[in-house]
């Protein structure tokens, strides 16, 4: 890493053994950031061994826009996601099957900036709306099938939402009723929570600034709590009325906490962050009515940029910057690193690693810590392509900036 790291931007940027239930989810479905658990795994989907040469069979691809991270979210057919076009910044639904764009609605102006500009959030469904939170901090509920807007909160005018200098990152969450955001607000309003029905605010605590990172919902000790990895570090949250659990000091160059936090049941947490911090891996135990946390190791081995690591089987697999590695979750023990791929993405189903490179190269492989073999490979895009795929029924939604495509991978 050089002294002076040059900034760059964020998309946003674990399954849990007795998580919280997020949202009623048919079980191929993909309905928010990283998957139905937030913790980047398919749990039900089968996959194909291997592709042709040519790659797996494109059923559709299609142009969304100019700018934009988001990724997908894909429930009942459609497949939703934000986009930059013109200007302007939007939400928009395609046809999950075809790709015929079923609806858009507006939700701001555009957020241009150096390194690309447009959303950065991933919209999540539940039920019949969609909830999406725009790069400058507009946040919204909107019908899934229609695109209405059932309503809108601007939260830097509202809540005084310090916008992060490359634009608001984290993905709602939606438990039960309420609607998750980390607004990082002043006086108070660092992590909030909306009703889901009306936006009207049921709390908000904390006075952190803004990381990229998204909210996950966890359970340690029998005790439900939502972690926020903010600006200043790693918070866990009572969901039903905004007080702190515990918290992490974790500070990054930038205020780039982007990658989510993975939970290692039953009470583990690994975390990780880039611009040479590295990575550490915390038990949390309950002693009498309080949290204590204890950090069991800390390394620079596994530098998460933006996108989020996954847990199989006790290893991590993630992106150490440009380096694709596998470490043990427990130890912090590197198993072994793939070049070639910069700060790509990855998913897990049936047993397989699903990578998404920063040039477009997409590669499956067994998860496995002897070491990454492609037992397939294909480049559907040559264009920077910094968003996490989707996997829901047996079709793959990747997506560059501009465009976005769907491939045929299940069996």
């Amino acid at each position: 890493m050089p002294t002076t790291p040059r900034p760059v931007p964020f998309l946003l940027c674990v399954a849990t053994l007795g998580a919280l239930l997020t949202l009623p989810a048919g079980a191929a479905d993909w309905t928010q950031y990283r998957g139905n658990d937030r913790d980047g795994h398919a749990a039900t989907e089968k996959l194909r061994a291997a592709w042709p040469e040519t790659g797996p069979q494109e059923l559709w691809r299609v142009n969304v826009g100019d700018l934009g991270y988001s990724s997908m979210a894909v429930a009942d057919g459609r497949v939703h996601t934000l986009v930059s076009s013109a200007g302007t910044e939007m939400a928009v639904a395609h046809d999950a099957k075809t790709g015929q764009r079923l609806w858009k609605q507006i939700i701001d102006r555009d957020r241009p900036d150096g390194q690309g500009g447009g959303p950065r959030a991933t919209p999540t469904v539940a039920g019949d709306s969609v909830y999406v939170l725009g790069a400058l901090g507009k946040l919204a509920a909107l019908d899934a099938e229609s695109g209405t807007v059932r309503w809108k909160v601007d939260l830097v005018e509202e809540y005084g939402a310090k916008i992060p200098q490359w634009g608001i990152s984290g993905s709602p969450l939606v438990l039960g009723d309420q609607l998750l955001v980390e607004v990082g607000g002043r006086r108070g309003h660092s992590v909030a929570s909306f009703d889901t029905a009306t936006g009207s605010l049921n709390w908000a605590s904390g006075n952190e600034s803004p990381g990229y990172s998204s909210p996950l919902a966890v359970t340690i000790a029998g005790t439900p709590q939502v972690l926020f990895f903010t600006a200043a570090g790693l918070v866990s949250i009572d969901a039903d009325n905004g007080d702190r659990y515990w918290e992490i000091p974790w500070r990054t160059s930038y205020d780039v906490n982007a990658a989510m936090p993975v939970f290692v049941p039953p009470n583990g947490v690994f975390f990780s962050s880039a611009y040479d911090v590295g990575a550490a891996f915390f038990r949390i135990d309950k002693e009498g009515e309080d949290f204590v946390t204890r950090e069991v190791w800390k390394s620079r081995g596994m530098r998460n940029h933006f996108n989020s690591s996954v847990l199989v089987d006790g290893k991590i697999y993630g992106f150490d910057n440009g380096t694709l590695k596998c470490i043990d979750a427990v130890s912090g023990e590197e198993h072994w690193g793939h070049r070639g791929l910069g700060k790509g993405s990855l998913i897990y189903a049936d047993g397989q690693l699903i990578v998404f490179g920063e040039q477009g190269q997409l590669l499956i492989g067994k998860a496995s810590p002897d070491g990454f073999e492609a037992s397939a490979e294909s480049r559907p895009f040559k264009a920077r392509t910094w968003g996490q795929p989707a996997l829901a029924d047996g079709i793959l939604y990747l997506r560059s900036q501009s465009e976005m495509v769907a491939l045929a991978v299940g069996r």
